[in-house]
């Protein structure tokens, strides 16, 4: 059983915008931190961004540096959904964008991440 699915990748030119989103299994997943991350061929799994659980109605969102300022991360808690929206994307954002449930507030390390997507890929043509 897929716990995460993701969807929204597709293939964008230099500049553009796409938006990622990942639909969690079960309304569990509301007391998850959700993450991000992004594996271009020949390279390892990297953190793209993280947005916490809910403490009252505040979220805390962390984001990778090479994306910070362009990629959003939120998240819908009443439609049980994750959204990362990128902007100015480059060809160096080409990978398979990958979901991720864990408990780590903060976490960068896909090793505190229990639940993963199959990924969707995107392409950003020079």
């Amino acid at each position: 059983q897929a716990h995460l699915r993701e969807s929204g990748g597709g293939l964008v030119q230099t500049g553009g915008s796409l938006r990622v989103s990942c639909i969690p299994s079960s309304r569990a997943f509301s007391h998850y931190n959700m993450a991000w991350f992004r594996q271009a061929p020949g390279k390892e799994r990297e953190f793209v961004a993280q947005i916490t659980w809910a403490t009252g109605t505040t979220y805390t969102t962390y984001y990778a540096d090479s994306v910070k300022d362009r990629f959003t991360i939120a998240r819908d808690d009443a439609d049980n959904m994750v959204f990362l929206q990128m902007d100015g994307l480059q060809p160096g954002d080409t990978a398979v964008y990958y979901c991720a449930a864990g408990l780590v507030r903060g976490s960068r390390l896909a090793g505190d991440y229990t639940y993963w997507g199959q990924g969707t890929q995107v392409t950003v043509s020079a």
